[in-house]
């Protein structure tokens, strides 16, 4: 008899406590209604700064309209998110309210592995291809490649190249910047990346005149090896300055040009 009437002490309690918290959370609740948005508090999840705060309170003043002086609770933060997601430098946003009244935008950005230079305009790549334009408030120190682009992608473009051989060859050129990365010597020495009029990559180094006949971004590893050979082997014999072109684009070729 005893234990059952403190089994019913223990659940009665329970549920004195389980109504008490219930009542909290309502009174919280209904007390967190009645906030207002006071502003906007902006965190970056990367190093770039591409979009500024200025730059969301613009996005948000001209495709959401006013949230400032709204109920927190009335924020369509779904909305925030998808107005931020489609501009070209953002790869995600996170939208939430806090009780000190402010819209916390959480922002991850694009990160760009390269950039473009076509003629007056230019663009970057991030590593899965996708291509976005340069930024006014921004640049990032990546590795620059100018001339005849093969990417015919308009001024003011974002998103993938449309055809496959774009596609492909981007990818390309990205696994190329990947392995000079990795390799360090390579993205020291090489200062400059031109396509010229026959679709050939050139590289420029740091040093000499010579000029690098690269080809296609394909078979990155194989032709840097050629390069390393023309230093380790030719150079040394022919002296600094004798050959000013050196095309290495052909498989086990090292062909010079005075």
């Amino acid at each position: 008899m005893k234990t059952k009437v403190r089994i019913l002490i223990s659940v009665a309690a329970l549920a004195a406590l389980a109504a008490l918290c219930a009542l909290i959370h309502a009174a919280t609740a209904r007390e967190r209604a009645l906030h207002t948005c006071e502003g906007i508090r902006v965190e970056y999840a990367d190093d770039y700064r591409f979009v500024t705060e200025e730059d969301i309170k613009g996005y948000l003043d001209k495709h959401y309209g006013a949230y400032i002086g709204q109920r927190l609770d009335s924020i369509a933060l779904h909305k925030v998110e998808a107005i931020l997601d489609v501009q070209s430098a953002v790869l995600k946003t996170e939208a939430y309210t806090t009780d000190d009244g402010m819209l916390n935008i959480r922002l991850t950005q694009r990160e760009p592995v390269i950039r473009f230079q076509k003629g007056s305009y230019g663009f970057y790549s991030d590593v899965n291809g996708f291509i976005f334009p340069l930024q006014e408030n921004y640049t990032t120190p990546v590795p620059i490649m100018d001339g005849a682009v093969c990417i015919t992608a308009p001024e003011g473009y974002k998103g993938a190249p449309e055809s496959e051989k774009e596609r492909a060859w981007l990818a390309g050129v990205i696994a190329m910047v990947d392995y000079m990365d990795k390799s360090r010597i390579w993205a020291e020495n090489i200062v400059q990346m031109h396509v010229d009029d026959d679709g050939d990559i050139v590289m420029i180094p740091r040093e000499g005149k010579e000029r690098f006949i690269f080809g296609s971004p394909t078979d990155a590893k194989a032709k840097f090896d050629r390069m390393s050979d023309y230093y380790r082997y030719i150079l040394p014999e022919k002296g600094e300055g004798y050959y000013s072109t050196v095309n290495v684009k052909f498989d086990k070729q090292i062909v010079c040009k005075k």
